[in-house]
Parts: structure tokens; sequence; C-alpha cells
């Protein structure tokens, strides 16, 4: 795996000399937040070296390089899931090549539904905690010390009390609340998919303390923590989850609820990026 990174970084390092120090993964319907990168380079998944392909609709699969703020970025235009029949270990390998190219922090957002009543639809929640509901675990598998960043990371067994930073939720609320943004916390509750969940799914998740349900994101996490990076998460809340409305559920709708609040989207992010950069 190390040394299939490597290769990756050293395909991309072809493209560009930039040494990104924050990542930016951007979830269904959040993918035109990339325009945002200054003097960018923009390079096609299907242009590196091992690096899974994108099959989902609202995932364009580009790796996008550049600035943000005056701040050093690598933005990924679109993941992969394993409900594509992708494993882990390729699922993450993204999050592993931004470690390797730089990054320190790691910014995860995903389009989610809402299982909590009072997060409105097309709303933003900043993730506080995650339940890992998908069956697997990303650090399955031999132990791989070499992605880490920080001294005490890369170990076989590691800590997820405050896998999403506590202080940078704080620097997220502050802009939230400068620019009129409501940003609620929430849990985010991770599924294989890829069907969408039942009524009593919904029932029994919401026991267990979930606000937020999805098919993303956790496992780009638990190896980001692994490694090190810092994490900042943030759900668009496309649709309410199975049963909460009399409704059904699409993925037409997640794209169009994306479009509704990229403005919104893009300002907030736009002006954290600066302060999270100041802030490591």
């Amino acid at each position: 795996m190390y040394e299939k990174a490597q290769l990756a970084v050293a395909s991309i390092r072809v493209r560009t000399p930039l040494a990104p120090t924050l990542g930016i993964i951007l979830g269904s319907g959040l993918g035109n937040f990339a325009s945002q990168v200054e003097n960018a380079a923009i390079i096609p998944y299907s242009e590196i070296p091992h690096f899974p392909q994108s099959t989902v609709v609202g995932h364009s699969g580009k790796l996008v390089l550049g600035h943000i703020g005056g701040v050093s970025v690598a933005v990924m235009q679109g993941r992969v899931h394993a409900y594509e029949g992708y494993p882990m270990s390729e699922v993450t390998f993204p999050t592993r090549v931004l470690s390797l190219l730089g990054c320190k922090t790691l910014i995860v957002t995903n389009a989610a539904g809402g299982i909590r009543t009072d997060l409105p639809q097309g709303g933003l929640v900043a993730i506080s905690d995650h339940i890992n509901l998908t069956g697997t675990n990303a650090a399955l598998g031999p132990n791989e010390p070499r992605f880490a960043v920080t001294p005490n990371a890369g170990q076989r067994f590691f800590d997820m009390s405050g896998a999403y930073s506590p202080k940078l939720r704080a620097l997220a609320h502050a802009e939230a609340a400068k620019q009129g943004i409501a940003l609620p916390e929430g849990v985010y509750l991770a599924v294989l998919g890829p069907s969408y969940e039942t009524p009593a799914e919904i029932r029994a998740f919401r026991t267990l303390g979930a606000d937020l349900v999805g098919m993303s994101t956790v496992h780009e996490v638990i190896i980001a923590r692994h490694m090190g990076l810092e994490v900042l998460g943030i759900s668009l809340v496309t649709n309410m989850a199975a049963g909460v409305l009399d409704q059904a559920i699409n993925h037409e709708e997640v794209m169009e609820t994306g479009q509704r609040v990229e403005a919104q989207f893009t300002s907030l992010l736009t002006a954290l990026i600066p302060q999270i950069a100041a802030s490591a």
C-alpha cells in the first residue's frame, strides 16, 4: 500500500510541485466547491496510478491542487464508496495519498440523511462523532505506520475519541455564527449502502444516538486519525431519512439540495480554510 501511494504521489508531483497542507474531500452535490481553487492543477483520478475511479453521479473524479485564501490545498472532487465494489483499502487510498502529499489536516464533507427532526433539509451540520455500522474497518490488515504524520500516530491500536477535532469545530461554529449560518452538531452513522435505509433501521439508529446517516466518511476518518491528521467533518442534510417524512428518497434530490446550498457552503469553507491553516 505504501509503495503504491508513493507511485501516486510521484505521478502527481510531475503535474505540480505543490505540497498541500490541507486536504478536502467533497461529497455528493458539493463538487463545485473545487472551482474556488486558484492556479489549479486538475488531475483526473484515471491519470493517477492506483487511484480508484468514481462511478456515482455527482462525483466527477478529479484531484484539484492549488490555493484557497493563500493556503495550499488538495481537493478531491468526489470519492469512491465500498458499495461500488471497492475494498476499504482502496476507498481510503486517496486519503493516504493526501497525507503523503503533505496534508496535516483533512476536511471531509458528505451528503447525509437527517434522522434528528430539527435538522432542516438543506442545512449544514458539523459532525461531532460517528458510528460505524458498515460491518468492517479500513484499518484491518497489516499495520502500516509509515504514513504517520505525528510521532505517536500509526500504531496498531489507536484512539478515536476526539476524531472530529473540537478545535476545528469551534472555528467552524464561530465562522458560521459570524456569517449567520446555522451549524448544529450531530453524530453521523455510516452504513454500507447502496440501498437507502428502511424506516425500522432509522428508528434503531435514532435509539443508538445517530443524528445523520450516510454511506461514506467514517473509513476516511479512521485512516486519517491512524495517520495523525486533524479532521473536520461537515454534512449537508440533503433529505430526511426514511420514515421521518412520508416521502421517497432518491439521489436526484441529493444533488438538487447540494446545488441549492452551494453558495452558503462555499462561503463558510472559503472563510474557514485560512483560519484552520493559521491554527495548525
